[in-house]
């Protein structure tokens, strides 16, 4: 009996195959913690009945999930870690954003190596937890906030130290670790973007934030059900009033704080750009 030759032709290598394997489906997510200071807390974004909102309960409903917020205003680095990562792991996240590090560059005793250290054990507990973490790398705060330009560019050069600790981390860590570019958002330098302060978001700018968290947890695999809306709602009302309010018992309060740890920065700032000039160093 002869063998008919087959008329099925043979495959071609160039020529991209169909799956029959379904893609995999977006993790829910359940629990979302989110640690920081005021910004995390959601100050910037006030509620009617008072408190405040942000972009963490923005993110948990858009997300569907359960909100653990140990967030804090005025937290550093290291009571992060200390304080409110045991509440964090408690809480066994599914995602675990981190928000935090702009105070530690308005301090005198400001340490990127400690920073550094304290970030590293925060999200090498956060992830051995099973918890995706998403962190920030920081926007020119001076770009909203202006500074005479000496204590300009010191802060600038402690926010860049800032940045390549949460870079080392990330280097370390490895998959699942996401971060989010503040310098690069979308209308992150509006004026609108920003509450009385110039240092907190509005509520605008936490709305940005929480779109931009979202669309990384998209891209990582996980659902996200709602969509963050821009279009502003739910808050409270921002008047005249409420400004002159604010630097009358906040704002000079703040800055006369500020100015016991500030006070060496811009120190360190104007003999910083005397060797600067002395040495034709940029």
């Amino acid at each position: 009996m002869s063998v008919q030759p087959s008329t099925v032709p043979p495959p071609d290598p160039f020529r991209p195959h169909l799956s029959l394997v379904p893609s995999p489906r977006p993790r829910p997510v359940r629990t979302l913690v989110t640690l920081g200071d005021s910004t995390a807390a959601g100050l910037g974004d006030p509620l009617p009945g008072g408190g405040w909102r942000g972009f963490p309960v923005l993110l948990a409903d858009a997300l569907g999930a359960r909100l653990v917020n140990p967030a804090v205003t005025g937290a550093r680095m290291a009571d992060v870690r200390g304080a409110q990562l045991p509440v964090a792991l408690a809480a066994e996240p599914d995602v675990a954003v981190i928000f935090v590090g702009m105070n530690d560059t308005l301090r005198s005793d400001f340490d990127p190596v400690r920073l550094r250290g304290d970030l590293a054990t925060t999200v090498g507990a956060l992830r051995a937890a099973g918890a995706h973490v998403l962190l920030m790398r920081y926007h020119d705060h001076t770009r909203v906030f202006p500074l005479p330009g000496p204590l300009r560019r010191a802060l600038w050069r402690r926010v860049v130290a800032l940045n390549l600790a949460v870079d080392a981390v990330v280097a370390d860590a490895g998959a699942g670790v996401g971060v989010l570019d503040l310098d690069g958002l979308p209308g992150g330098y509006e004026p609108a973007a920003w509450a009385i302060d110039r240092l907190h978001p509005s509520e605008l700018g936490h709305r940005i934030l929480a779109g931009g968290l979202a669309a990384l947890l998209v891209g990582a695999g996980f659902a996200v059900p709602a969509q963050v809306s821009l279009q502003c709602g739910g808050g409270r009302e921002v008047t005249g009033l409420h400004r002159a309010a604010w630097l009358v018992f906040k704002g000079v309060p703040w800055l006369v704080r500020r100015g016991r740890d500030l006070g060496p920065v811009i120190v360190q700032g104007l003999v910083g750009e005397l060797r600067a000039g002395l040495t034709g160093r940029c």
